[in-house]
């Protein structure tokens, strides 16, 4: 029994096969997913697929950097309607995205250096808003981080003990995920743990505690060896479980049993 802990359900890459999608999941023994918002668009609809698949289908929402600039003052009071009339595991995903940045479209030094600032603020009030969110409700929080480590962990750092993140898509050092685990976070791993050239993910996903991580698949992105190119879906959740089963010598059981206890643990999905 293995759970995909960060999923996009509502993206129209499962538009016209969804139920054969959750059916093969099921098949793979992927028997829940949590599927991600990213904006309110997205956050309605993981409660109505949440609605549908019963069980199976678990709903995260919040609003993610990329679509920081959506932010406004009605955007609070709508998740706090959506969290009030269902469910949902956390919040998320949200946290800080520098990869690209304005200034790259911009030739002039001194206006690309206030824009860069002024879009990574908006990120971080959006980043610390949700945050503020997620205590208000007891929930614990998806982090996506992309360029952003320090600025991340300083905006994390007063919530400490107040919640817990999940550090998505972990692609970091053995050390920065222990830095993580010292928080109180935990960390996930994705498809690229799969890939050839993944040397380092591969290093911390064999070493740190079993306890510390969860498994995802961040699909329809990031598939698996030897489905890389195609769309990704939630049945790759094995694939990559067998992966990191094997990176740490112990056997897909075991691997499965303690992500599943870590993720249920993370996600109340008792």
């Amino acid at each position: 029994m293995l759970i995909d802990t960060h999923a996009h359900l509502d993206y129209p890459d499962y538009e016209r096969d969804l139920p054969q999608v959750i059916e093969r999941a099921l098949s793979a023994g992927v028997t829940r997913i949590l599927t991600i918002g990213t904006n309110l668009q997205s956050c309605h609809r993981a409660i109505e697929l949440a609605r549908a698949y019963p069980q199976v289908v678990f709903p995260v929402i919040g609003i993610h950097p990329h679509h920081a600039d959506e932010w406004d003052g009605s955007t609070e009071k709508t998740l706090r309607q959506i969290i009030e009339s269902h469910p949902v595991a956390a919040i998320g995903e949200t946290g800080l995205d520098y990869h690209r940045l304005p200034s790259q479209k911009i030739s002039d030094p001194s206006a690309a250096h206030d824009t860069d600032q002024a879009y990574k603020q908006r990120q971080q009030d959006v980043f610390r808003a949700q945050l503020e969110l997620a205590v208000a409700y007891g929930l614990n929080v998806v982090v996506h981080q992309r360029d952003a480590w320090e600025d991340t962990l300083r905006i994390l750092h007063p919530y400490t003990g107040r919640l817990r993140g999940v550090f998505h898509c972990f692609g970091g050092t053995l050390e920065q995920a222990m830095d993580l685990l010292r928080l109180g976070h935990i960390v996930s791993f994705t498809g690229i743990v799969t890939f050839k050239n993944a040397q380092q993910v591969q290093n911390t996903a064999a070493q740190v505690p079993l306890d510390s991580f969860m498994v995802e698949t961040d699909c329809p992105y990031l598939a698996p060896t030897p489905f890389r190119g195609k769309r990704c879906e939630p049945a790759h959740t094995r694939v990559i479980a067998e992966t990191v089963a094997m990176l740490r010598s112990v056997s897909l059981q075991s691997i499965a049993e303690q992500t599943t206890a870590t993720a249920e643990k993370f996600f109340r999905l008792g």
